[in-house]
């Protein structure tokens, strides 16, 4: 199974130059816990996530409107593109501790996101493109474990 065949292609996104403010407001009409972030030509250049504007309103003295996603964003960029196996997706999850990445096309421009909620629907309850339930807990697992001491966790 391919990733475009399980991405959600409408996706939101926001550029450096957005305020957390934004940000927020723009995961919160949507109802999605983070969105990718686009370099001025539109190219993806990070994600920041609702955990990212949490941490960044508590630990800096200044408001949300006043902070720019391009001083907070998740870096360094992990995507993978549309005709990927979805298996390889899962892998960069697991191993990146990712709940979701970022579709792009050859060029680097936003084709879509891919979630591990995308692929665990398509799992449900049947072996879907070679992806069991029990894959998709495994995957589950591995991204919410503890990072080993002396690391540094990314959501």
């Amino acid at each position: 199974m391919k990733v475009r065949e399980i991405m959600t292609s409408d996706v939101k996104s926001c550029s450096v130059n957005t305020n957390l403010a934004t940000a927020a407001e723009i995961m919160w009409k949507h109802d999605c816990g983070g969105v990718p972030v686009t370099d001025g030509g539109g190219t993806v250049v990070g994600m920041i996530t609702d955990r990212d504007i949490c941490i960044a309103a508590a630990t800096r003295s200044r408001s949300e409107g006043d902070i720019q996603v391009g001083e907070v964003l998740s870096k360094p960029l992990r995507s993978c593109l549309p005709g990927d196996d979805i298996r390889s997706a899962m892998e960069t999850m697991k191993a990146e501790q990712l709940r979701r990445l970022p579709v792009v096309e050859a060029d680097g421009r936003l084709a879509g996101i891919v979630s591990l909620h995308d692929i665990a629907i398509q799992a449900r309850g049947r072996q879907a493109g070679g992806i069991s339930p029990t894959d998709v807990l495994e995957t589950f697992i591995q991204i919410t474990a503890q990072p080993p001491v002396g690391t540094a966790a990314v959501a």
